[in-house]
Protein backbone atom coordinates (compact mmCIF):
# COMPACT_ATOMS: atom_id res chain seq x y z
CA UNK A 1 0.00 0.00 0.00
CA UNK A 2 2.57 2.60 0.59
CA UNK A 3 4.64 2.00 -2.68
CA UNK A 4 1.19 2.46 -4.38
CA UNK A 5 0.67 5.32 -2.39
CA UNK A 6 3.94 7.16 -3.26
CA UNK A 7 4.04 6.65 -7.38
CA UNK A 8 0.42 8.01 -7.16
CA UNK A 9 1.88 11.58 -5.25
CA UNK A 10 5.49 11.21 -7.33
CA UNK A 11 4.30 13.24 -10.20
CA UNK A 12 2.41 15.93 -8.01
CA UNK A 13 5.98 15.78 -5.83
CA UNK A 14 7.83 16.48 -8.95
CA UNK A 15 5.85 19.61 -10.31
CA UNK A 16 6.12 21.20 -7.07
CA UNK A 17 9.67 20.83 -6.57
CA UNK A 18 9.79 22.06 -10.56
CA UNK A 19 7.43 25.35 -10.30
CA UNK A 20 9.67 26.16 -6.32
CA UNK A 21 12.95 26.17 -8.35
CA UNK A 22 11.37 28.10 -11.03
CA UNK A 23 9.98 30.79 -8.68
CA UNK A 24 13.27 30.65 -7.29
CA UNK A 25 15.03 31.39 -10.09
CA UNK A 26 12.85 34.31 -10.92
CA UNK A 27 13.40 36.11 -7.45
CA UNK A 28 17.07 35.68 -7.94
CA UNK A 29 16.82 37.33 -11.27
CA UNK A 30 15.03 40.26 -9.80
CA UNK A 31 17.76 40.32 -6.96
CA UNK A 32 20.59 40.52 -9.16
CA UNK A 33 18.99 43.08 -11.61
CA UNK A 34 18.26 45.00 -8.58
CA UNK A 35 21.05 45.18 -7.11
CA UNK A 36 23.82 45.12 -10.25
CA UNK A 37 21.85 46.61 -13.15
CA UNK A 38 18.83 48.93 -12.38
CA UNK A 39 16.55 49.66 -9.65
CA UNK A 40 13.48 51.84 -8.81
CA UNK A 41 13.13 55.19 -6.84
CA UNK A 42 10.73 57.28 -5.14
CA UNK A 43 12.45 61.28 -5.18
CA UNK A 44 10.80 63.27 -2.75
CA UNK A 45 11.07 66.88 -1.45
CA UNK A 46 12.21 70.35 -2.83
CA UNK A 47 15.67 69.86 -3.54
CA UNK A 48 15.88 68.72 -6.85
CA UNK A 49 13.28 71.44 -8.27
CA UNK A 50 12.87 71.52 -11.12
CA UNK A 51 13.92 68.37 -11.96
CA UNK A 52 12.02 66.42 -9.93
CA UNK A 53 8.37 67.49 -8.02
CA UNK A 54 8.22 68.41 -4.83
CA UNK A 55 5.54 65.68 -3.97
CA UNK A 56 8.01 62.63 -5.75
CA UNK A 57 8.56 60.79 -8.66
CA UNK A 58 8.85 57.60 -9.39
CA UNK A 59 12.70 57.25 -11.31
CA UNK A 60 14.04 54.26 -12.64
CA UNK A 61 18.22 54.37 -11.84
CA UNK A 62 21.07 52.33 -13.63
CA UNK A 63 23.67 51.23 -11.64
CA UNK A 64 26.28 49.95 -14.44
CA UNK A 65 27.73 53.56 -14.66
CA UNK A 66 28.79 54.03 -11.03
CA UNK A 67 30.22 50.32 -10.74
CA UNK A 68 32.32 51.51 -14.28
CA UNK A 69 33.18 54.63 -13.12
CA UNK A 70 31.17 56.84 -16.08
CA UNK A 71 29.79 59.13 -13.56
CA UNK A 72 30.11 62.58 -15.33
CA UNK A 73 28.75 66.21 -13.93
CA UNK A 74 25.40 66.87 -14.88
CA UNK A 75 24.35 63.31 -14.10
CA UNK A 76 21.44 62.66 -11.37
CA UNK A 77 22.84 60.43 -8.98
CA UNK A 78 21.11 58.34 -5.93
CA UNK A 79 23.71 58.56 -3.15
CA UNK A 80 23.50 57.43 0.43
CA UNK A 81 23.39 60.03 2.66
CA UNK A 82 27.16 60.93 4.21
CA UNK A 83 24.84 61.87 7.57
CA UNK A 84 22.24 59.30 7.52
CA UNK A 85 23.78 56.03 5.45
CA UNK A 86 19.54 54.39 6.05
CA UNK A 87 18.89 57.35 3.81
CA UNK A 88 19.03 57.43 0.01
CA UNK A 89 19.06 60.88 -1.36
CA UNK A 90 19.53 62.17 -5.19
CA UNK A 91 21.28 64.85 -6.23
CA UNK A 92 23.26 66.02 -9.26
CA UNK A 93 26.60 65.82 -10.04
CA UNK A 94 28.81 68.94 -10.26
CA UNK A 95 32.32 67.78 -9.86
CA UNK A 96 34.91 64.92 -9.62
CA UNK A 97 38.23 63.96 -8.79
CA UNK A 98 40.50 66.57 -9.86
CA UNK A 99 37.93 69.25 -10.58
CA UNK A 100 37.70 72.95 -9.41
CA UNK A 101 34.19 73.57 -7.93
CA UNK A 102 32.84 77.51 -7.14
CA UNK A 103 29.59 77.46 -5.29
CA UNK A 104 27.90 79.83 -2.95
CA UNK A 105 28.16 78.71 0.76
CA UNK A 106 25.13 79.95 2.29
CA UNK A 107 23.01 81.39 -0.78
CA UNK A 108 19.98 82.60 1.40
CA UNK A 109 22.50 85.23 3.23
CA UNK A 110 25.32 85.88 0.90
CA UNK A 111 26.37 85.92 -2.38
CA UNK A 112 29.91 85.16 -1.42
CA UNK A 113 31.76 82.41 -3.27
CA UNK A 114 34.02 79.36 -2.19
CA UNK A 115 36.44 77.28 -4.01
CA UNK A 116 36.94 73.66 -3.67
CA UNK A 117 39.03 71.22 -5.73
CA UNK A 118 37.06 67.93 -5.26
CA UNK A 119 39.51 65.26 -3.82
CA UNK A 120 40.34 61.27 -5.29
CA UNK A 121 37.62 59.20 -5.08
CA UNK A 122 35.05 61.92 -4.08
CA UNK A 123 32.53 63.74 -6.20
CA UNK A 124 30.58 67.02 -5.60
CA UNK A 125 26.98 66.73 -5.60
CA UNK A 126 24.44 69.97 -5.57
CA UNK A 127 20.41 70.31 -5.60
CA UNK A 128 19.22 72.18 -8.25
CA UNK A 129 17.10 74.02 -5.68
CA UNK A 130 20.32 75.80 -4.26
CA UNK A 131 17.79 77.87 -1.86
CA UNK A 132 16.24 74.48 0.27
CA UNK A 133 19.13 71.33 -0.13
CA UNK A 134 21.32 69.40 1.84
CA UNK A 135 24.23 69.13 -0.06
CA UNK A 136 28.02 69.13 -0.32
CA UNK A 137 28.02 72.35 0.38
CA UNK A 138 27.25 71.30 3.79
CA UNK A 139 28.77 67.92 3.84
CA UNK A 140 31.66 68.63 2.04
CA UNK A 141 32.73 65.83 -0.67
CA UNK A 142 31.38 62.69 -0.84
CA UNK A 143 33.00 59.31 -1.56
CA UNK A 144 32.08 57.78 -4.72
CA UNK A 145 31.54 54.38 -3.14
CA UNK A 146 28.53 56.14 -1.90
CA UNK A 147 26.85 56.60 -5.64
CA UNK A 148 23.96 53.76 -5.39
CA UNK A 149 23.25 54.60 -9.07
CA UNK A 150 22.36 57.15 -11.86
CA UNK A 151 18.95 58.23 -12.66
CA UNK A 152 18.09 58.16 -16.05
CA UNK A 153 13.94 57.90 -16.45
CA UNK A 154 11.29 58.90 -14.52
CA UNK A 155 8.51 56.75 -14.75
CA UNK A 156 6.16 58.34 -12.76
CA UNK A 157 4.05 60.76 -13.19
CA UNK A 158 2.88 60.27 -16.84
CA UNK A 159 3.48 64.16 -17.41
CA UNK A 160 6.70 63.83 -16.31
CA UNK A 161 7.63 60.45 -18.20
CA UNK A 162 10.83 60.68 -19.91
CA UNK A 163 14.78 60.70 -19.90
CA UNK A 164 16.63 62.83 -17.46
CA UNK A 165 18.92 64.91 -19.18
CA UNK A 166 22.32 65.85 -18.65
CA UNK A 167 22.46 69.17 -17.18
CA UNK A 168 26.21 71.27 -17.99
CA UNK A 169 27.04 74.20 -15.56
Amino acid sequence: MGVENLQKWTPLIKEAFLQSFRVAKFFCAIHITNTYVCTFALTRGPSMLPTFNLTGDFVLAERLSTRFGKVVPGDVVLVRSPENPRKIINKRVVGIAGDTVKFVADPKNSEKEDTIVVPKGHVWIEGDFKYNTTDSRKFGPVPYGLIQGRIIWIVWPLEDFGSVGREVK
